[in-house]
Formats: structure tokens, C-alpha cells, sequence
């Protein structure tokens, strides 16, 4: 049996010594000076070392009591080895979960999201403006319902009931990804159901009337700003497609001569590309700001840089400046406008549809959907319906011609 006092009086020699305490248990004496408790021991028939510690630090007493805990192991039929190694893997999977943060891993999910650059800018402001600053430093396993609850309610206090149910959503889409990333065991968002206010539904606002439709177009000519701006106002009702798309527009979709605006399935709500057949009064438009703005990448570029499309702000400040108060009109209405009025004028609803880049609702029509469905009935359309334009805008008592639907 080993004391302190012989083990405090060895000296290492030119090769390594065990001096042998009992059970197994023995101190090992490097040619450099180094002491090391070691467990000798069988396990199925096989010799087997664990290591128990280093002297000073691990005393014998302490090192006795390690190696009477590893034969209770070994008495139980447990290989001590095997069980270290499983409670440091433990431990490094605790690690690693304490080390998945909301905020860590919602921006690994944001980074792998193969979704337009739009849709991009309000995840990422969700999550930074709401989430991030709340829950962004707890691990995910810590995040409960309630933690999240706690965290949505001060967004709805805030009156923006909205962006509450968004910022929902948003975690639901970073825990369910976690989840199948092996970071998550569940998604606290499956218990909120129900649990946040519901804003009313909003609709934007629209001028369909097609006296005030003239009223506001003849408006539109005589807007004084920006040339950029003016232009974005003449091409919105000419082609109604969200506004999003439209500031989002580059030179390097537009066949001016062939009257075709093709926008890629990345740019789009509903990731499919759409075309957009142009009017004669829409590649008027195009061709005129080409001059100001052609040899750069976006049709309507921001007035401080040329590498950013202007602000989604721009329109809707140039209808207030023009008069129009945000519950009369705003740059989304421009699409409501035009699928009132050619519902009204007899086009045919599915045309329609196709053109404002509605999803199907029928998913074996879905199947068939394509950006050049209806393709010659949406040129017709969107010639007549810059036509119909025309004529508001000249104050005339228009009687648009009326189409069958098919």
C-alpha cells in the first residue's frame, strides 16, 4: 500500500516507474517527473487503463475513491473507459447546445434561405429589430412558450400586432429548422396558437373610380420631382405589379423592342418568373428614362447610389406630395385598381389573375401555370388597358370595351 509520504519521496528515474497501491490502482513516474494515477483493470476478458488524475492535484485519497467508484461500474457491468467517454460527449453536446443561441442559429437558417432579396430584408429586420435584442442570447433549449410569449407581447404592447404574429412565424421557421438540424428538440411556437391578438385585416388603399382614376393620372403628369420618381409613377398603373418589383426592376430584363419584361422567379412573392407584356405608353416610358438611367443595373436606381434601387418609400412619398393620403392610395393600389377595373371591363378572370401573379389556388391548374400562360390574351389586355388609361386621363366619357370571358 502506497503512503503520501513514499510517493512525496520518489524520484524518477531513466525509465518509467509504477509504484502499485492496491485494486489496481497505481502511480505512474515519468523519466521527467511526472506522476499519474492509472487503473489497471479487465473488462470481457480484455486489460484495460484509466486515468484517474495527476499528482499533487489528485491526492491518494482522492484517487482511491476514483478507483472504488470504477469498480462499482465494473461490478455493475459497466466499462468505466467507455462510461468517461460517453459523459464527455455528454458534455460537449451540452456545450454545443449552450452554444446554439436563438440569434446564432436563426442567422445560420437566414444565411440558407433561398428566398427573394425582399423577403431576405424583412426576415432580417424581424428578427434584429424584435427577437434578437429578447431571445437572441438564450440557448434554444431554454427558449419555452412562455419565454417567447413574454417576448411576442412586447411587440404587441407596442400596438404593432402585425409584426407580432410575423415575428411568430419567423421563429416557428428557426425552430423547425433547428429541429431538423439536430439544434432543437421542439418548437415553442406549437403551444402559442391562439395566444396573440389578431390585427384586422388591412387592404391597401386603392382609387378604382374611373373619374378619379383620370384625376389621378392627369396628378401624375404634373409631379415635379424627381424624373426617376415621375417615371416610377407612369410605368405603376401601366403595369401593376407590386411594388417591390417594380423599384426592384434592372435594364437587363426588358426587351424593349419585343415589349416584354421578364422578372425572375427570385424576385417574385410567389417564386415563379412572370412576364409582363409592355404597352406601347409603357416602353414610351422605358425608353425615356433609359436615357438617365440605362448604363446602370437597376431602371430606378436610388438618388444617392447607383448600386441600390430607389427606397420603398419613394412612391408612396411622391402620392402624398401629389395629395393622396395613405387611406386613398398607395403604390400596392395601382395592382387593385387595375384588377377592379378589368374585372369591370370584361377581361377574362384567369388572364387576369396570371398577370397580377396571383398563386393558383387549384393545384392541378398550379401544375400548368407558367410565365407565358395566357401570354397573347395579357398583351392585348395590357395594351387595352393603357388604352382605357388614355382616356381617363384626357377626362373623356370612357366606355372601355367590354371582352367576353373565356
Amino acid at each position: 500500500m502506497l503512503t503520501d509520504t513514499a510517493i512525496r519521496k520518489a524520484k524518477p528515474a531513466d525509465k518509467s516507474q509504477r509504484l502499485f497501491d492496491g485494486g489496481g490502482l497505481y502511480l505512474e513516474i515519468s523519466p521527467a517527473g511526472g506522476k499519474w494515477w492509472r487503473l489497471k483493470y479487465r473488462f470481457a476478458g480484455k486489460e484495460k487503463r484509466l486515468a484517474l488524475g495527476t499528482y499533487p492535484d489528485t491526492g491518494l485519497a482522492d484517487a482511491r475513491m476514483r478507483r472504488d467508484d470504477a469498480r462499482k461500474l465494473l461490478a455493475a457491468g459497466v466499462d468505466p473507459s467507455e462510461q468517461r467517454k460517453a459523459e464527455k460527449a455528454e458534455r460537449v453536446k451540452a456545450a454545443e447546445i449552450a452554444a446554439d443561441t436563438f440569434e446564432k442559429v436563426a442567422r445560420d437558417w437566414m444565411a440558407r434561405q433561398d428566398v427573394a432579396e425582399i423577403t431576405k430584408l424583412k426576415n432580417k429586420w424581424i428578427l434584429e429589430t424584435f427577437l434578437f435584442p429578447e431571445i437572441g442570447a438564450l440557448p434554444l433549449g431554454s427558449i419555452t412558450p412562455r419565454v417567447l410569449l413574454d417576448a411576442l407581447r412586447k411587440i404587441e404592447d407596442a400596438g404593432l400586432l402585425d409584426t407580432a404574429n410575423r415575428a411568430k412565424v419567423k421563429a416557428g421557421q428557426v425552430f423547425r429548422w433547428a429541429i431538423l438540424e439536430g439544434k432543437a428538440e421542439a418548437d415553442p411556437t406549437a403551444s402559442l396558437r391562439g395566444a396573440l391578438k389578431q390585427p384586422k385585416a388591412k387592404h391597401h388603399a386603392a382609387i378604382t373610380d374611373p373619374t378619379k382614376v383620370g384625376e389621378l393620372l392627369r396628378a401624375i403628369d404634373g409631379f415635379t420631382g424627381q424624373p426617376v420618381t415621375l417615371a416610377a409613377l407612369k410605368l405603376a398603373p401601366l403595369v401593376f405589379v407590386r411594388p417591390g418589383e417594380l423599384r426592384h426592376a434592372e435594364w437587363a430584363e426588358f426587351d424593349l423592342d419585343g415589349a416584354i419584361w421578364r422578372i425572375p422567379g427570385e424576385r417574385m412573392k410567389m417564386k415563379a418568373a412572370h412576364i409582363v407584356p409592355l404597352s406601347s405608353q409603357a416602353v414610351t416610358v422605358l425608353r425615356e428614362l433609359q436615357l438617365l438611367t440605362g448604363s446602370g443595373r437597376y431602371v430606378f436606381p436610388s438618388i444617392r447610389t447607383g448600386s441600390r434601387p430607389m427606397s420603398e418609400n419613394t412612391v408612396n412619398a411622391a402620392l402624398r406630395r401629389l395629395g393622396y393620403g395613405k387611406d386613398e392610395m398607395t403604390g400596392h393600389g395601382f395592382r387593385s385598381m387595375a384588377a377592379s377595373r378589368l374585372n369591370e371591363m370584361g377581361w377574362n378572370p384567369d388572364a387576369i389573375e396570371r398577370q397580377l401573379a396571383h398563386a393558383e389556388s387549384n393545384k392541378v391548374r398550379e401544375a400548368y401555370t407558367h410565365a407565358a400562360q395566357y401570354l397573347d390574351e395579357r398583351k392585348r389586355m395590357m395594351q387595352g388597358w393603357a388604352d382605357y388609361l388614355d382616356g381617363l386621363r384626357a377626362g373623356g366619357d370612357v366606355v372601355p370595351f367590354k371582352r367576353k370571358a373565356r
